[in-house]
Protein backbone atom coordinates (compact mmCIF):
# COMPACT_ATOMS: atom_id res chain seq x y z
CA UNK A 1 0.00 0.00 0.00
CA UNK A 2 1.29 3.55 -1.23
CA UNK A 3 0.90 6.97 -1.39
CA UNK A 4 1.90 9.99 -3.12
CA UNK A 5 3.20 12.54 -0.68
CA UNK A 6 3.45 14.94 -3.44
CA UNK A 7 -0.19 15.00 -4.64
CA UNK A 8 -2.29 17.47 -3.51
CA UNK A 9 -5.16 15.09 -2.43
CA UNK A 10 -5.43 14.81 1.54
CA UNK A 11 -3.11 12.09 2.83
CA UNK A 12 -5.36 11.00 5.20
CA UNK A 13 -7.81 10.37 2.08
CA UNK A 14 -5.30 8.47 0.40
CA UNK A 15 -4.45 6.66 2.69
CA UNK A 16 -8.22 5.61 3.07
CA UNK A 17 -8.20 4.61 -0.79
CA UNK A 18 -4.94 2.73 -0.43
CA UNK A 19 -6.50 0.46 2.61
CA UNK A 20 -9.82 0.55 0.45
CA UNK A 21 -8.37 -0.74 -2.48
CA UNK A 22 -6.81 -3.45 -0.82
CA UNK A 23 -9.91 -4.74 0.63
CA UNK A 24 -11.43 -4.48 -2.79
CA UNK A 25 -8.14 -6.49 -4.20
CA UNK A 26 -8.35 -9.12 -1.53
CA UNK A 27 -4.92 -8.08 -0.04
CA UNK A 28 -6.97 -7.49 2.87
CA UNK A 29 -9.00 -9.97 4.03
CA UNK A 30 -12.80 -9.86 5.43
CA UNK A 31 -11.54 -9.75 9.50
CA UNK A 32 -8.00 -9.21 8.98
CA UNK A 33 -6.28 -7.27 11.43
CA UNK A 34 -5.02 -4.05 9.89
CA UNK A 35 -1.51 -2.90 11.36
CA UNK A 36 -1.24 -0.89 14.57
CA UNK A 37 -1.67 3.49 14.07
CA UNK A 38 1.98 3.34 14.60
CA UNK A 39 2.76 0.91 12.02
CA UNK A 40 1.02 2.48 9.43
CA UNK A 41 2.14 5.57 10.07
CA UNK A 42 5.60 4.39 9.82
CA UNK A 43 4.85 2.23 6.25
CA UNK A 44 3.18 5.53 4.76
CA UNK A 45 5.53 8.25 6.85
CA UNK A 46 2.98 10.42 8.27
CA UNK A 47 1.71 11.14 11.56
CA UNK A 48 -0.42 8.97 13.99
CA UNK A 49 -3.37 11.89 13.62
CA UNK A 50 -2.92 11.54 9.93
CA UNK A 51 -3.23 7.51 10.13
CA UNK A 52 -6.44 7.80 12.90
CA UNK A 53 -8.08 10.25 10.57
CA UNK A 54 -7.83 7.71 7.61
CA UNK A 55 -9.37 4.98 9.85
CA UNK A 56 -12.42 7.07 10.92
CA UNK A 57 -13.08 7.86 6.93
CA UNK A 58 -12.87 3.53 6.08
CA UNK A 59 -14.85 3.58 9.05
CA UNK A 60 -17.63 6.25 7.99
CA UNK A 61 -17.78 3.48 4.81
CA UNK A 62 -19.15 1.01 6.97
CA UNK A 63 -14.99 -1.26 5.90
CA UNK A 64 -13.64 -1.66 9.23
CA UNK A 65 -14.45 -2.34 12.50
CA UNK A 66 -12.88 -1.31 16.13
CA UNK A 67 -12.03 -3.92 18.96
CA UNK A 68 -10.99 -2.78 22.23
CA UNK A 69 -8.44 -5.13 24.50
CA UNK A 70 -5.53 -6.74 24.18
CA UNK A 71 -6.66 -8.39 20.81
CA UNK A 72 -8.25 -5.53 19.95
CA UNK A 73 -7.24 -3.22 16.67
CA UNK A 74 -8.98 -2.31 13.15
CA UNK A 75 -10.54 -5.16 11.39
CA UNK A 76 -11.90 -5.26 7.87
CA UNK A 77 -15.70 -5.60 8.49
CA UNK A 78 -17.73 -7.41 5.88
CA UNK A 79 -20.39 -5.23 4.31
CA UNK A 80 -23.70 -5.89 4.04
CA UNK A 81 -26.09 -5.16 1.44
CA UNK A 82 -28.25 -3.42 3.66
CA UNK A 83 -25.92 -1.04 4.57
CA UNK A 84 -24.49 -0.68 1.36
CA UNK A 85 -27.86 -0.21 0.32
CA UNK A 86 -28.83 2.54 2.54
CA UNK A 87 -25.21 4.47 1.63
CA UNK A 88 -26.49 4.39 -2.03
CA UNK A 89 -29.41 5.92 -1.34
CA UNK A 90 -28.34 8.48 0.26
CA UNK A 91 -25.74 9.22 -2.41
CA UNK A 92 -28.32 8.92 -4.94
CA UNK A 93 -30.53 11.79 -3.44
CA UNK A 94 -27.64 14.11 -3.09
CA UNK A 95 -26.75 13.51 -6.23
CA UNK A 96 -30.33 14.23 -7.76
CA UNK A 97 -31.11 17.68 -5.87
CA UNK A 98 -27.60 18.47 -6.22
CA UNK A 99 -27.10 18.11 -10.14
CA UNK A 100 -30.58 18.82 -10.53
CA UNK A 101 -31.45 16.09 -12.51
CA UNK A 102 -35.12 16.88 -14.72
CA UNK A 103 -37.78 14.48 -14.14
CA UNK A 104 -37.92 12.96 -17.34
CA UNK A 105 -34.34 12.00 -17.09
CA UNK A 106 -34.60 10.65 -13.60
CA UNK A 107 -38.38 8.67 -14.61
CA UNK A 108 -36.64 7.36 -17.21
CA UNK A 109 -33.75 5.70 -15.52
CA UNK A 110 -35.69 4.74 -12.60
CA UNK A 111 -38.52 2.62 -14.38
CA UNK A 112 -36.12 1.54 -17.20
CA UNK A 113 -34.34 -0.58 -14.18
CA UNK A 114 -37.36 -1.60 -12.49
CA UNK A 115 -38.71 -3.08 -15.63
CA UNK A 116 -35.79 -5.06 -16.27
CA UNK A 117 -36.06 -6.38 -12.69
CA UNK A 118 -39.62 -7.57 -13.21
CA UNK A 119 -38.76 -10.70 -15.30
CA UNK A 120 -37.15 -12.04 -12.44
CA UNK A 121 -39.30 -10.93 -9.62
CA UNK A 122 -42.23 -12.38 -12.28
CA UNK A 123 -40.36 -16.00 -11.46
CA UNK A 124 -39.34 -15.80 -7.62
CA UNK A 125 -41.52 -13.30 -5.83
CA UNK A 126 -42.48 -15.08 -2.56
CA UNK A 127 -46.05 -15.10 -0.74
CA UNK A 128 -44.37 -12.50 1.35
CA UNK A 129 -43.32 -10.48 -1.43
CA UNK A 130 -47.12 -10.23 -3.19
CA UNK A 131 -48.68 -9.70 0.38
CA UNK A 132 -46.31 -6.38 0.66
CA UNK A 133 -47.63 -5.42 -2.37
CA UNK A 134 -51.57 -6.62 -2.18
CA UNK A 135 -50.94 -4.91 1.14
CA UNK A 136 -49.32 -1.67 -0.18
CA UNK A 137 -52.38 -1.31 -2.47
CA UNK A 138 -54.76 -1.24 0.17
CA UNK A 139 -53.12 1.02 2.74
CA UNK A 140 -53.42 3.13 -0.77
CA UNK A 141 -56.98 3.12 -1.09
CA UNK A 142 -57.47 4.19 2.65
CA UNK A 143 -59.80 7.68 2.59
CA UNK A 144 -58.14 10.54 4.11
CA UNK A 145 -54.70 8.69 3.50
CA UNK A 146 -52.13 11.76 3.12
CA UNK A 147 -49.41 12.32 0.74
CA UNK A 148 -46.84 11.91 2.74
CA UNK A 149 -48.49 8.42 3.75
CA UNK A 150 -48.88 7.78 0.02
CA UNK A 151 -45.25 8.37 -1.52
CA UNK A 152 -44.19 6.13 1.61
CA UNK A 153 -46.64 3.31 0.44
CA UNK A 154 -45.78 3.92 -2.87
CA UNK A 155 -42.04 3.17 -2.01
CA UNK A 156 -42.85 0.32 -0.55
CA UNK A 157 -44.76 -1.40 -2.89
CA UNK A 158 -42.21 -0.74 -5.26
CA UNK A 159 -39.23 -2.04 -3.05
CA UNK A 160 -41.10 -4.76 -2.77
CA UNK A 161 -41.60 -5.74 -6.53
CA UNK A 162 -37.27 -5.34 -7.07
CA UNK A 163 -36.89 -7.49 -3.67
CA UNK A 164 -39.04 -10.31 -5.52
CA UNK A 165 -36.36 -10.37 -7.91
CA UNK A 166 -34.67 -12.73 -5.09
CA UNK A 167 -31.01 -10.95 -6.71
CA UNK A 168 -29.04 -9.07 -3.29
CA UNK A 169 -26.98 -7.06 -6.24
CA UNK A 170 -29.93 -5.91 -8.16
CA UNK A 171 -31.61 -4.77 -4.83
CA UNK A 172 -28.48 -2.89 -4.39
CA UNK A 173 -28.50 -1.32 -7.33
CA UNK A 174 -32.22 -0.22 -7.45
CA UNK A 175 -32.31 1.12 -4.08
CA UNK A 176 -31.49 4.44 -5.27
CA UNK A 177 -33.86 4.53 -8.04
CA UNK A 178 -36.92 3.35 -5.69
CA UNK A 179 -36.59 4.85 -2.71
CA UNK A 180 -34.34 8.15 -3.86
CA UNK A 181 -35.93 8.76 -7.02
CA UNK A 182 -39.50 7.70 -6.61
CA UNK A 183 -40.10 10.52 -3.77
CA UNK A 184 -38.69 13.34 -5.78
CA UNK A 185 -41.39 11.90 -8.89
CA UNK A 186 -44.41 11.92 -5.82
CA UNK A 187 -42.97 15.36 -4.94
CA UNK A 188 -43.30 16.71 -8.51
CA UNK A 189 -46.25 15.06 -9.56
CA UNK A 190 -48.89 14.43 -6.19
CA UNK A 191 -51.10 17.46 -7.22
CA UNK A 192 -51.72 15.99 -10.61
CA UNK A 193 -51.98 12.10 -9.91
CA UNK A 194 -55.13 10.34 -9.71
CA UNK A 195 -54.50 8.10 -6.99
CA UNK A 196 -57.73 5.78 -8.86
CA UNK A 197 -55.20 5.22 -11.66
CA UNK A 198 -51.63 4.27 -9.77
CA UNK A 199 -53.85 2.42 -7.79
CA UNK A 200 -55.00 0.17 -10.51
CA UNK A 201 -51.57 0.03 -12.19
CA UNK A 202 -50.53 -1.74 -9.00
CA UNK A 203 -53.03 -4.24 -9.06
CA UNK A 204 -52.24 -5.44 -12.36
CA UNK A 205 -48.68 -5.26 -11.16
CA UNK A 206 -49.37 -7.65 -8.92
CA UNK A 207 -51.70 -9.54 -10.25
CA UNK A 208 -49.42 -10.21 -13.04
CA UNK A 209 -46.38 -11.31 -10.66
CA UNK A 210 -48.79 -13.74 -8.89
CA UNK A 211 -49.58 -15.06 -12.08
CA UNK A 212 -45.68 -14.90 -13.11
CA UNK A 213 -46.32 -13.59 -16.28
CA UNK A 214 -43.59 -11.15 -16.73
CA UNK A 215 -44.93 -9.71 -20.21
CA UNK A 216 -47.91 -8.68 -18.32
CA UNK A 217 -46.02 -6.70 -15.24
CA UNK A 218 -43.64 -5.31 -18.00
CA UNK A 219 -47.06 -3.47 -19.51
CA UNK A 220 -47.93 -2.00 -16.18
CA UNK A 221 -44.96 -0.78 -15.65
CA UNK A 222 -44.70 0.61 -18.72
CA UNK A 223 -48.10 1.85 -18.80
CA UNK A 224 -47.15 3.58 -15.16
CA UNK A 225 -44.09 4.71 -16.71
CA UNK A 226 -45.90 6.84 -19.53
CA UNK A 227 -48.74 7.85 -16.94
CA UNK A 228 -45.96 9.18 -14.77
CA UNK A 229 -44.24 11.04 -17.28
CA UNK A 230 -47.79 12.84 -18.35
CA UNK A 231 -48.16 13.93 -14.70
CA UNK A 232 -44.24 15.64 -14.76
CA UNK A 233 -45.75 17.18 -17.72
CA UNK A 234 -48.51 18.39 -16.61
CA UNK A 235 -47.70 19.42 -13.25
CA UNK A 236 -44.62 21.96 -15.00
CA UNK A 237 -46.94 23.25 -16.83
CA UNK A 238 -49.09 24.20 -13.99
CA UNK A 239 -46.30 25.51 -11.91
CA UNK A 240 -44.93 27.55 -15.14
CA UNK A 241 -48.63 28.81 -15.49
CA UNK A 242 -49.04 30.08 -11.48
CA UNK A 243 -45.90 31.99 -12.19
CA UNK A 244 -46.97 33.57 -14.97
CA UNK A 245 -49.95 34.90 -13.58
CA UNK A 246 -48.11 35.54 -10.00
CA UNK A 247 -45.74 38.14 -12.26
CA UNK A 248 -48.60 40.35 -13.95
Amino acid sequence: MKIDPKSSADLSAQIAKAIRDAIISGDLIVDERLPSESELADQFQVSRPTVREALKRLAAQNLIRTQRGASGGAFVRRLSYDEAASQHITTSTLLLSMNAVDFETACEARFALERACAPLSAKRRTPDHLATMRAEIHRQAQPGLSDERFCESDVAFHRALVDGAANPVLSYQLAGAVEAMQPLMNMITFTQRNRDVIIGLHTRIANALDAQDSAAADTALAELTAYTLTLGEEAMAARAAAKAQSER
